[in-house]
């Protein structure tokens, strides 16, 4: 169990890292496909594409919480009954 939820985890966090290094690399690197406009008005790719790693962020931690009170918690009922 603890190998299973610390392999999830650890899956989740290299996920977030690759996203927003890579969202920070870009726009160290490459500011100008971040700054290309979407459409006529003000804003740019980097707004969206921003927003996008915040709500990624939030899914990440979503699908963390689902699976730790659903599997996880449920395995750990199983093993507190079993050892009661």
């Amino acid at each position: 169990l603890e190998r299973r939820r610390s392999r999830f985890a650890w899956t989740l966090t290299f996920t977030m890292v690759v996203i927003y290094f890579g969202f920070i690399l870009t726009v160290a690197f490459a500011p100008s496909i971040l700054a290309t406009p979407v459409g006529t008005g003000v804003t740019t790719v980097g707004i969206p594409v921003g927003i996008g790693v915040i709500l990624i962020a939030f899914v990440l931690t979503g699908l963390y919480v689902h699976r730790a009170n659903t599997e996880f918690d449920a395995a750990i009922d199983r093993i507190v009954e079993k050892h009661a």
